[in-house]
């Protein structure tokens, strides 16, 4: 018996038309392109409806209100389908599969993101290939999280990370490996998968938080990063040097840090640096941060850092219970 998919098409790239403006979310026109081609209904295929929102979005317009959503209507239609795919522009997706991992509970079958680099109406596109393996990477294997799946690879979603703007390769998992490989051949990496969730089918919706971040660099003025403290501040992200280090020399930056921290504010430490993890023991200058409460990042991508730091803000007000379930891995978005 054929498997049944549910596309949830939020808009993106892929079902754009070029227009005298650029290229824009064109309603119905990507089930057209679909139903037109003989590839989405060959026998290996699996049964699919497309459930196209209203209206469609480019990518850099995503809100929490639309994760909230999308999770929303995936609980609703759990017991109906086998698989989700959602269709979804490049630019936030890292950001949308972490959300989605983090806000579903007792998630037992496969969530997958894809999009496209070039339109499907382009002879050149990558929106095909990439759709037609999402489906058939969902219809085929049964595995219990959100991932993205792009150029071949199906990666986990929250440790995805957007690296190239035009080139298709656009998606690096860079401390995990590829969940699948899609050739000549499906191959699947079932050892790499998350464990089935026990809890129940539950969904914790993302509420707005204050969380600003913080790039240091060299010549960056301390009254930058005091300004952002001006206003009420729920969580503060530091993007910091190598294995989480940042300068030493000025005391005033621990004593403004060390007082935010000590009111409740979340501070949270994330690698400049795709690959590798903070660790703050190395050197004098990151356990200077962990002496006075800064908390790693450990080796989250900066799109799993930020969203991990808004999901646990968003269900919790309690700090001490944020920074020990921050440093714990949730649905496999850091290494232990």
């Amino acid at each position: 018996m054929k498997k049944a998919i549910l596309i949830l098409y939020t808009g993106g790239t892929i079902g754009m038309a070029k227009t005298a403006n650029g290229y824009q979310p064109t309603a119905g026109l990507l089930s057209k392109l679909m139903t037109e081609d003989r590839a989405f209904s060959h026998e290996d295929m699996p049964n699919y409806e497309i459930v196209e929102y209203t209206p469609l979005i480019d990518s850099s317009n995503m809100t929490l209100h639309h994760w909230n959503v999308l999770a929303k209507d995936i609980i609703k239609a759990y017991a109906d389908y086998d698989g989700f795919v959602i269709l979804h522009g490049t630019d936030t997706m890292a950001y949308t599969a972490c959300a989605l991992s983090f806000m579903i509970s007792g998630l037992n079958k496969p969530v997958i993101l894809t999009g496209a680099q070039v339109a499907l109406t382009e002879a050149h596109s990558d929106a095909r290939e990439n759709l037609i393996s999402a489906l058939l990477l969902a219809s085929r294997y049964c595995f219990p999280e959100v991932t993205i799946l792009f150029n071949h690879y199906l990666l986990r979603g929250n440790r995805a990370h957007k690296i190239d703007a035009i080139g298709y390769n656009a998606f690096l998992s860079p401390n995990y490996p590829p969940l699948a490989e899609v050739g000549s051949e499906l191959l699947a990496h079932t050892e790499l998968f998350c464990a089935a969730d026990t809890k129940p089918l539950d969904l914790h919706k993302y509420n707005p938080i204050p969380l600003a971040h913080f790039r240091f660099f060299p010549g960056f003025t301390l009254d930058t990063l005091e300004a952002l403290f001006h206003n009420p501040l729920r969580a503060l992200l530091l993007h910091t040097y190598g294995s989480g280090n940042v300068p030493t020399l000025d005391k005033k930056l621990f004593s403004l840090l060390e007082k935010e921290i000590a009111r409740g504010v979340i501070v949270a430490n994330c690698s400049q640096c795709l690959k590798g993890h903070v660790n703050m023991d190395s050197y004098a200058t990151g356990r200077a941060l962990q002496e006075i409460g800064v908390i790693s990042a450990l080796d989250m991508t900066p799109e799993a850092a930020t969203v991990k730091l808004q999901f646990l803000c968003s269900i919790s007000d309690d700090a001490a219970w944020i920074r020990q379930q921050y440093v714990h891995s949730l649905r496999g978005e850091l290494s232990a």
